[in-house]
């Protein structure tokens, strides 16, 4: 089994008239939750959009082992709208992230803001700054060393909380046991 980190931006919020602007993926150690190798971000104002969503697929094989490739993420399902909708629309495979083990680390994120969904996005549970509207901002301007800069940033904080919650997570279950057995 291969843990991923999996993350896109997007010209808008619509698989459906928006097009995926990068795709970025990172190994993540099986054990501890830390990077694991390189960033890869694939970015359409290098090529272009279906070229992007073509290696991904090559190189993640995503559509080959449903374990090669194990999708962590925060808010999966919005990755796979947009790969799903994307790829199908340029005639590729068909790529379903969800129909797959995969990790969404956002119903975790609702349960740190006392089962709340307003406030528990990833830039209010992290140190994350900015939100996918920045992105569009910067591509709207060619900033495309800063969408870069933000993907960075946005990666080490999904990883960081990932690993945090890897580290204290089996205590918690242990905790909630122990009190199990009280009653």
């Amino acid at each position: 089994m291969t843990n991923y980190y999996l993350d896109i931006e997007t010209t808008g919020l619509n698989p459906e008239t928006s097009k995926i602007i990068t795709i970025q993926f990172q190994e993540l150690d099986g054990i501890t939750g830390e990077a694991k190798g390189e960033l890869v971000i694939l970015k359409s104002w290098e090529s272009s959009e279906k070229d992007i969503i073509e290696k991904f697929i090559q190189l993640s094989k995503i559509c080959e082992d449903k374990w090669c490739f194990v999708p962590h993420g925060y808010n999966l399902k919005f990755e796979n709208d947009f790969l799903m909708k994307r790829a199908e629309f340029y005639g590729l495979q068909k790529i379903d992230i969800l129909n797959r083990p995969s990790v969404d680390l956002h119903p975790i994120g609702i349960m740190m803001n006392n089962g709340n969904f307003k406030g528990s996005g990833l830039d209010k549970i992290t140190g994350k700054i900015g939100t996918g509207m920045d992105v569009l901002e910067m591509y709207t301007f060619d900033a495309y060393d800063k969408i870069e800069e933000y993907i960075r940033k946005e990666t080490q904080e999904y990883i960081k909380l990932y690993s945090w919650l890897k580290k204290r997570m089996p205590k918690l279950l242990q905790e909630f046991r122990e009190n199990s057995q009280k009653k």
